[in-house]
């Protein structure tokens, strides 16, 4: 404890050096000031040590390129800027379990101000040692059938959900965060609409969910410095839960607003744009933010072992999920579940394509008699999918191929099967005994239902 509190003294360096606005383009402001004061990611004030804040994003010669994180209305030449020397830094605590914060963890509720633990960590922290990190092996429950018989998620594990706009991205999160297994919930609302901050707290969590969580928010007309900074606290947060051997389910919404924040800043500093306008430190960022999720470093026993299992949005663009960003980030994650726009065009919710969806996981997760089940209807759904046209049209005659009639017979039930109400919570138990008497063949499907 005495180590921890004299490393932590030694990180804050409260030293302010004072400069002078050189000039202004667009979202890009320069400054001048001390050599000894502009370091990359320096915190940054306007007017005075209490004005509006900025941030030092890269340089241009001796001179700093900042981007504003507040509004700035009034900045002329010659204006005085402080650079604030020192880590960024940040104290969560247990007292923040219930409350709605922003980008500098700054409450927007009106529960009071927030309490401060006794350890800082940095905003912007690196993943532990691959080494070092526990094994991922332990089932979760997430409460969403779709995904816990076809996609199932360990504790610490990475699972992407990946959807174009309007195809219930939001609607899925929320019922993993009220079905998901966990001791705390920690939410980053990255540049979504303003209003459904508001909706999500009361609505989807309700007084009982918010109570064991955190949400971080930074809402779409927010500036890009603010929607980055609001990703690194939400794994901040969960990072202080799980070193206190919490299991932490991190839900970050949306990577894709973390990317766009990030080429903002990118372009504003002088990179330039390569594939689809995004800068090279997008696709450098992206493993930085995605690998602090994850199990925490192994523990003696008898000691609880922490761990954050994260579940990350991303919007497709145009519904092309080989996207940049889309591609990025399946190829950094543990798996990824895909939303369908045909599925949710034909009214079933949640709008999970089991065949385009994975968990790297998955052999590990389950059971013999669990697996040969899940991979069993797995097996017919393809098989209609691949007849389906044909079906529709009446060109398919039944009797032509046996296991095709079989997909056909229980397309129907296993439609109704992945149906599920936003507000209903399954068991991986009740799920599995569900697609195994679907499964079943008519007579000890009829004598499992006499039971």
């Amino acid at each position: 404890m005495l180590a921890a509190a004299i490393r932590d003294i030694k990180s804050l360096d409260a030293r302010s050096y004072e400069g002078r606005v050189t000039a202004l383009e667009g979202l890009r402001i320069e400054a001048s000031g001390p050599r000894e004061a502009l370091r990359l990611g320096a915190s940054v004030r306007f007017g005075d040590e209490n004005g509006p804040r900025g941030e030092l994003v890269g340089f241009a010669g001796d001179r700093a390129i900042i981007l504003a994180c507040d509004q700035l209305e009034g900045l002329g030449p010659g204006a005085p800027v402080h650079f604030v020397s020192g880590l960024d830094l940040v104290r969560p605590s247990d007292g923040w379990l219930g409350r709605v914060i922003d980008a500098f963890a700054e409450p927007l509720d009106i529960k009071g101000p927030l309490p401060s633990g006794l350890r800082a960590r940095p905003v912007r922290a690196v993943a532990p040692n691959a080494q070092s990190r526990a094994r991922v092996d332990r089932k979760m429950a997430l409460g969403v059938k779709a995904i816990d018989v076809f996609t199932p998620c360990a504790r610490g594990q990475r699972l992407g959900v990946f959807a174009g706009s309007g195809v219930g991205k939001s609607t899925i999160m929320s019922m993993l965060a009220r079905g998901a297994d966990a001791d705390v919930i920690v939410i980053g609302l990255i540049g979504e609409r303003g209003r459904e901050v508001r909706e999500f707290v009361e609505d989807t969590l309700g007084p009982d969910g918010l109570a064991k969580s955190v949400i971080v928010t930074a809402t779409s007309d927010e500036a890009a410095p603010r929607r980055r900074r609001a990703a690194w606290l939400t794994l901040a947060v969960a990072e202080h839960f799980r070193d206190e051997g919490k299991q932490v389910v991190c839900f970050l919404d949306s990577v894709t607003r973390f990317a766009m924040a990030q080429r903002e800043i990118g372009l504003a500093a002088g990179e330039p744009p390569t594939t689809r306008g995004y800068t090279p430190s997008v696709f450098a960022e992206l493993p930085k933010l995605l690998e602090r999720a994850g199990p925490g470093v192994t523990v003696e026993e008898g000691q609880p072992q922490g761990q954050i299992t994260g579940l990350f949005t991303v919007l497709v663009d145009g519904d092309d999920h080989n996207e940049p960003i889309s591609d990025a980030v399946r190829g950094t994650l543990d798996g990824h579940i895909t939303l369908s726009r045909a599925i949710a065009e034909r009214g079933r919710f949640p709008a999970v394509d089991v065949l385009k969806s994975i968990s790297r996981l998955q052999n590990m997760l389950q059971t013999s008699e669990e697996k040969a089940v899940a991979t069993r209807a797995r097996r017919l759904m393809a098989l209609y999918s691949n007849m389906e046209e044909l079906v529709r049209i009446g060109a398919y005659a039944k009797g032509a191929d046996a296991e095709v009639d079989e997909a056909v017979r229980l397309w129907p039930q296993m439609e109704t099967f992945l149906q599920q109400d936003v507000h209903d919570v399954t068991t991986p138990e009740q799920a599995y005994a569900q697609l195994s008497a679907i499964m079943s063949p008519p007579a000890v499907a009829q004598k499992k239902a006499a039971r």
